[in-house]
C-alpha cells in the first residue's frame, strides 16, 4: 500500500490513540483526588492539549516501518493527594497502556469476526479493504503504543510499574536514571534498532494472534 495511502488512513486513529493514552492518565489521576490534571487542561479530548510534535512523527515514522510507537505529552500529575501516592501513580501509569490495548481490541474485533468467515458481502471489495486496512492500522497502532509505553526505561509508563517494586539504593539510581531515559531510548532505537524490531515485531505479533486469531 503507498507510504501517503497509509499517511492519510493513519491520521485519525493517531489523533485518537494519543488523545485516549493521555486522557486515561489524567482521568484516574483524577478520580484519585488529584486535581492537577484538570487544572491544566488536559481532561480533554482535545487533541492539541496533548500532542507531541516529535513523538506524534515518531508514530508516524514508525508505522511506516510496520510497527508504530510514539509518545505524547505526559499529563501533569501530583501524587501527594492519593490516599496511597506508590500504588497511585502506578494505577495512573497503567491507565495509558490499558486504554490503548482497549482500543487495540475493539479495532480488532471486526478482523476476528472475519476469520471467523463473518463479513457483510454488500460492503463490495474495494469498500471491504478500506475497512480491513483501517481495522488493521488501528490495531496496530494501539499494540505498539500499548507495548512501546509499557518499556522499563525512564519516563515511559512501564518505568513507573519498575519502579514501584524497587527499595533503597536501587530505586534512587533507577529514579536519577529519568534524566537520561531519552538518550537511553534513543540509543535503544538508532544503535539497536535491528534487534529492538525483531523484538517488537515478535510483541506485536502474539497481540494480534490474540486479538484476531492471525499475526501480522
Amino acid at each position: 500500500m503507498p507510504e501517503l495511502y497509509i499517511l492519510i488512513l493513519t491520521v485519525p486513529i493517531i489523533l485518537l490513540s494519543l488523545v485516549i493514552h493521555e486522557f486515561a492518565h489524567g482521568m484516574v489521576s483524577y478520580k484519585l483526588g488529584d486535581p492537577t490534571p484538570k487544572l491544566m487542561g488536559r481532561l480533554t479530548l482535545n487533541p492539541f492539549a496533548h500532542l507531541d510534535p516529535f513523538g506524534t512523527v515518531m508514530i508516524i515514522v514508525t508505522l511506516l516501518r510496520g510497527f508504530g510507537f510514539g509518545w505524547a505529552k505526559p499529563v501533569p500529575i501530583d501524587p501527594r493527594y492519593y490516599r496511597n501516592p506508590a500504588k497511585g501513580v502506578v494505577l495512573v501509569a497503567l491507565a495509558g497502556p490499558v486504554a490503548n490495548l482497549t482500543l487495540a481490541c475493539l479495532f480488532g474485533l471486526p478482523l476476528r469476526l472475519l476469520n471467523m468467515g463473518y463479513w457483510p458481502s454488500a460492503l463490495g471489495w474495494e469498500l471491504g479493504f478500506l475497512l480491513i486496512q483501517f481495522f488493521y492500522t488501528g490495531m496496530l497502532l494501539n499494540l505498539g503504543l500499548a507495548f512501546f509505553n509499557l518499556l522499563p526505561i525512564p519516563p515511559l509508563d512501564g518505568s513507573r510499574l519498575v519502579r514501584y517494586f524497587l527499595r533503597g539504593s536501587a530505586f534512587h539510581f533507577y529514579t536519577q536514571l529519568e534524566r537520561y531515559g531519552f538518550i537511553i531510548l534513543f540509543a535503544l532505537l538508532f544503535f539497536f534498532n535491528r534487534p529492538f524490531s525483531r523484538f517488537f515485531t515478535i510483541l506485536l505479533n502474539f497481540g494480534a494472534f490474540l486479538i484476531t486469531g492471525f499475526g501480522i
